[in-house]
């Protein structure tokens, strides 16, 4: 019988909301009952053999006979034993419910059966600490973690000894492992890893459960968890979903402990006597012990991991995609500037110069970097390491008839103009030298800009003398102000092209 009697009108509601598939919890928040009065209604009707919609004819009163018949005449109520009692003799060494079960007939020869005795205690103890019931369905789940063990290598140049990361996976229904050893526990490891395992198993779990390290999670909590981005575009790329463990439940990734177990027990123990010179030779160790771990009878089932799996899980699985999944690195929230390019590892990107002053996300594989705005992508370059240098698209350049024209070389030569003739030449010949005059617009603004925290004639005296160095750049016109330069006179011929200053030495220092 449910704990808690429902009114009619409220177990209707409870019915049609268990036709539409909804879980026990969304059904108890709806109608404000306890999951477990839900779950005995739901079952009640099954009993009944009543679906929904309940038949026309079929009343209130109709409906509750066929839910609550009258029961059957019983036997006398058997003797209850002190589950109080049991519960505590089972917790001292080598007591089992067999032992308990013997001792209780002696005493009560007409009590329960030992099915029944178990039952009912099982049933009892339900009540102390409910567990939820993993009900593992094939190619569902795949447990991921990193093994607590690591295994050492030696470097052959230098002697040094390294501790390679160990990466288990364990699949759900028939707990075929895959593990690997990685030069550390990084994201591109980490990643690369799942790549390997999902090529491993010759598909995808529909969903991945790792445990909560960084590589995963970036904000661990057990309602709201907060996906590592990289990890969250490998399970889109993949087609999965990833639903991490909850923080402190060690049930809820029980199969994968189990995996890091036996990985422990059959890789690291197995090779603690070997010594090997790479992480390469490690995992030509582990591959042959991972074919000896799958194909080995476990004890209970008599049936190993690789039958299992090819019954349960590998008809399952999610297909491989065409593309290999490749590693990225992320730069979130950067800022496009006046020139339309956005800065990743000190080299810079066109964008449509529409988005200039817009925040991007940058996505850079080892050979391409590509741009986002608003999740969509808008611009892709070959990556490059030179750094300080443009890499620019010149279907991103402005048109002359557009808004963003305003930004002329003409207008930025103008400003400079106010200031004096030597700024308006400097600006010039910074444009001057880019291969697109834009690039240099960031330039002569922070050139510009100097006139705000020096005067304008300061400033005026620094651009003369840098256009005499031949130092067209805002670095220079900036040091000459910060180290009071500008006053002093001009370089001749004969004294070169370098500014004066303490920290240059000059060709006689290296005779």
């Amino acid at each position: 019988m449910p704990a808690e009697r429902l009114s009619m009108r409220r177990i209707r509601e409870v019915l049609r909301l268990g036709a539409l598939s909804r879980s026990s919890r969304e059904i108890s928040q709806s109608i404000g009952v306890s999951k477990t009065t839900a779950l005995d209604y739901l079952r009640l009707a099954r009993r009944a053999g009543i679906g929904w919609p309940v038949p026309a004819e079929m009343d209130d009163a109709g409906l509750e006979r066929k839910l609550f018949p009258p029961l059957a005449p019983t036997r006398a109520a058997r003797p209850e034993p002190d589950w109080r009692v049991v519960h505590a003799e089972l917790r001292k060494k080598h007591v089992t419910l067999r032992l308990l079960w013997e001792e209780y007939q002696a005493v009560e020869p007409e009590g329960y059966r030992y099915s029944q005795f178990c039952n009912r205690y099982r049933e009892w103890a339900g009540g102390i600490s409910v567990w939820m019931r993993q009900e593992h369905r094939g190619g569902e789940k795949l447990f991921i973690d990193w093994a607590g063990a690591t295994i050492p290598w030696v470097d052959r140049e230098t002697g040094e000894i390294h501790q390679a990361p160990l990466f288990v996976t364990a699949m759900a229904a028939s707990s075929k492992i895959y593990a690997r050893a990685t030069e550390d526990a990084k994201q591109a490891a980490w990643n690369d890893c799942h790549r390997r395992a999902f090529e491993f198993y010759g598909g995808v779990a529909h969903i991945l459960v790792p445990d909560n390290p960084k590589t995963a999670v970036t904000k661990v909590s057990r309602y709201d968890p907060e996906l590592n981005r990289e990890y969250a575009a490998l399970a889109a790329h993949y087609g999965t979903c990833v639903i991490p463990a909850r923080p402190r439940k060690p049930r809820d990734k029980a199969k994968v402990e189990s995996g890091v177990q036996i990985a422990q027990r059959w890789i690291v123990a197995a090779t603690r006597n070997r010594t090997f010179y790479s992480v390469f030779e490690i995992n030509e160790a582990i591959e042959s012990l991972l074919e000896r771990i799958n194909a080995r009878p476990m004890r209970k089932l008599r049936r190993s991991r690789n039958e299992l799996f090819e019954e349960l899980d590998r008809p399952h699985l999610l297909p491989l995609p065409e593309k290999r999944y490749e590693f990225a690195d992320w730069r979130v929230g950067a800022r496009v500037s006046l020139d339309y390019h956005a800065e990743f590892e000190k080299h810079f990107y066109s964008v449509p110069y529409g988005l200039a002053h817009k925040v991007v996300d940058v996505r850079a594989t080892a050979m391409v970097v590509e741009i986002f705005y608003e999740a969509k992508r808008v611009a892709s370059h070959l990556r490059s390491s030179v750094p300080h240098q443009y890499s620019t698209e010149t279907a991103h350049m402005p048109k002359a008839h557009q808004k963003q024209a305003e930004w002329r070389p003409s207008r930025i030569v103008s400003w400079a103009e106010k200031i004096g003739p030597s700024a308006a030449q400097l600006v010039a010949a910074v444009m001057a030298e880019r291969p697109h005059p834009e690039q240099g617009f960031r330039a002569c603004l922070g050139i510009l800009r100097l006139a705000d925290r020096f005067s304008e004639a300061q400033l005026e005296k620094a651009c003369a003398r840098a256009l005499a160095c031949r130092a067209h750049s805002y670095r220079s016109v900036k040091s000459i102000l910060t180290n009071k330069l500008e006053n002093q006179p001009l370089p001749s011929k004969e004294q070169g092209i370098l500014p004066l200053h303490e920290n240059v030495r000059g060709a006689d220092y290296y005779n």
